[in-house]
């Protein structure tokens, strides 16, 4: 683990380090996150710099140092800070709502903060909140016939197909959702060319404006989840007769 990794893992799950030098600290972890969070809320992620955050803070650059060793640290201390605490395992709910509630929470983080979009990628240090998100779909496929790498893949296609979402979400304008402004550009354009385009223009023609791209494409996750899980289930029933 290199020197960067170290000192992430530090911040995010050892015990909160105090200045070894100087005077009693006046800052915090905390307060330092929530200063990035807001400038990178305003500005994007590219905005956020240690000069940028001492400023908002009103301290020094150098002071912010004693805190936090750099920009990569101080991201990450910030996405741990933006998300949400992962939705509890609730009893009676099966595996496939626990995932909807899952996808759905975290469409939502990335709405408020769409800068996680951009601080989360990569292979990187991850808090223990943000780790708890990946132990959501583990936990919840837990006892389904699925191998741990398979649920650790269904949690990487769970998140993808969520960011896909969200960053449509994110080029589209504040007031108008992705799928409505792509009717709204290419629909005229299409109904144009209808005898190039049949099968697009005709089903263009029966779309309702409402996004339903996210709901859409979890369901037919979880479909082929259900469906693999089903096999499973079969191929066992047929070995122990």
């Amino acid at each position: 683990m290199g020197e960067e990794a170290n000192a992430a893992v530090r911040l995010l799950w050892g015990p909160p380090a105090r200045p070894s030098r100087g005077p009693k600290p006046a800052l915090s972890l905390a307060r330092i996150a929530a200063a990035g969070i807001e400038i990178a809320d305003a500005e994007g992620l590219g905005a956020v710099s240690m000069q940028k955050v001492a400023g908002l803070l009103d301290f020094t650059k150098m002071s912010l140092y004693r805190y936090v060793p750099g920009k990569a640290e101080l991201v990450a201390l910030m996405v741990e800070a933006a998300v949400d605490e992962p939705p509890a395992a609730l009893d009676g709910l099966g595996w496939r709502e626990q995932l909807i509630a899952w996808a759905r929470q975290l469409e939502s983080s990335f709405s408020r903060h769409p800068w996680l979009l951009d601080a989360t990628v990569g292979p990187r240090v991850m808090g223990p909140r943000e780790l708890g998100w990946l132990e959501g779909v583990v936990a919840a496929l837990d006892g389904h016939r699925l191998t741990g790498p398979e649920r650790m893949d269904a949690a990487v296609l769970l998140a993808g197909h969520v960011r896909g979402i969200a960053e449509q979400s994110r080029a589209a304008r504040p007031d108008s959702p992705p799928e409505a402004e792509f009717l709204a550009l290419l629909g005229p354009l299409v109904h144009r060319h209808a005898d190039r385009f049949p099968a697009l223009a005709a089903a263009l023609t029966a779309q309702d404006g409402h996004d339903q791209a996210l709901d859409f494409g979890l369901e037919r996750i979880l479909d082929g989840l259900e469906a693999l899980i089903g096999r499973r289930a079969e191929g066992d029933r047929s070995e122990s007769r």
